[in-house]
């Protein structure tokens, strides 16, 4: 992996020396059809190539398939495997019919070994069958991550031609992903000692940037292979309060994949950092309101070059940078704002509602008729 080819030594030198060399003149010298790089606290986008064409992910999937699982299921539910899922090609962790696994070591089995029978026998447990589950996950996909251009037909990235993807979405999942301690734990594990009722083993973590060829700052990845997808990737890691998240669609070879993985993180750390702008900052704007950011702003920045920082009059934010596809903006709220919001505020807990006071009053009307009558129908009786 550490033998790069000459164009690309050469290249990555001169981008860790000049700052204002753009990472959109080596597409060419990746050699993953599909990639991109984002800082994953910002989100902001640091190289993309065919970052938006449709893919064939592979077991990139499961990235997808256990952050659904870790959030709508409990962890501790027994799960029995199928048939279908004993079955299943490809890469197992050799699960038997009747096994009862808990979820969470499904999960986890599929994550570090690639289980393809963990895959299925999660899928039918969430949802009944491969076909309902792949429905509901990209349903949640596009709710709670809001990815676009996503359709899974199943939990695990075998072949099928519907079941696609983009390096960009890829990428925002991954993201979301990583925000779950209970995701990042599972992505990042090395081994695990697996005992089951087939199969009594250590599994090791595919990824060998996580293992066998240990990259600095390294903190979870996922590999994918089929014929029709080539070698993927996603990696993930963390240097200096960076934290970069790489995709690679579609390489010829293993190693290509990994090199591209390994150039995208190189450069990302090479070149940038994240800034925070803490809660409580304020700005004033032209026209002398004061704004002030009510929560943490975070955003990418070129290493050793400041961005220029400055508020409109209609409270947004600006964040101007030397790499024009690093500037970005966010809405701030003025103190009038928030004199308004305390107002309508204050308003509201201090005036009750007019609708419910009407609905008061009529069920109070009506309790008191119904105890007239209950009263009349007494003295009737005692009559």
């Amino acid at each position: 992996m550490k033998r790069l080819c000459v164009i690309l030594l050469l290249l990555f030198s001169q981008l860790g020396m000049a700052i204002n060399i753009d990472a959109a003149e080596w597409d060419e010298e990746l050699l993953s059809e599909s990639g991109i790089l984002i800082d994953a606290a910002s989100g902001q986008v640091l190289y993309e190539k065919n970052a938006d064409k449709t893919m064939y992910p592979a077991s990139l999937t499961k990235v997808a398939t256990a952050i659904y699982a870790i959030e709508t299921a409990d962890l501790d539910e027994m799960v029995t495997v199928s048939a279908k899922a004993r079955a299943v090609e490809g890469t197992r962790v050799y699960l038997e019919e009747g096994e009862q696994v808990p979820l969470k070591k499904l999960i986890q089995g599929m994550l570090i070994n690639s289980g393809n029978d963990a895959g299925v026998a999660i899928a039918e447990h969430l949802g009944g069958s491969s076909e309902a589950f792949s429905k509901d996950l990209n349903s949640y996909l596009q709710a709670v991550i809001g990815v676009r251009d996503t359709h899974f037909t199943n939990a695990h990235g075998l072949f099928n031609e519907n079941h696609v993807t983009t390096a960009a979405d890829l990428a925002k999942i991954t993201q979301y992903a990583m925000n779950n301690p209970t995701f990042r734990e599972i992505f990042g594990t090395q081994k695990l000692e697996w005992e089951g009722d087939a199969w009594s083993t250590t599994l090791y973590h595919h990824h060998k940037m996580m293992r066998e060829d240990p990259y600095d700052g390294i903190t979870g990845g996922k590999t994918g292979y089929v014929d029709e997808s080539g070698h993927t990737l996603v990696t993930t890691a963390e240097r200096n309060g960076l934290h970069l998240i790489a995709v690679t669609l579609k390489a010829e070879s293993q190693n290509g994949a990994y090199q591209d993985a390994e150039a995208l993180l190189d450069y990302g750390f090479d070149n940038f950092e994240t800034i925070t702008v803490p809660e409580g900052t304020e700005f004033v704007s032209e026209n002398d309101t004061t704004y002030t950011v009510d929560n943490d702003i975070v955003y990418t920045a070129l290493k050793d070059q400041e961005a220029e920082l400055s508020v409109n009059n209609q409270g947004t934010l600006n964040i101007d940078q030397d790499k024009q596809s690093l500037s970005t903006s966010f809405s701030l709220e003025g103190d009038e704002d928030r004199e308004g919001k305390h107002e309508v505020q204050k308003a509201n807990t201090s005036q009750p509602d007019k609708q419910s006071s009407f609905s008061y009053i009529w069920v109070v009307a009506l309790a008191a008729i119904f105890l007239v009558a209950i009263r009349k129908s007494i003295k009737r009786v005692r009559r």
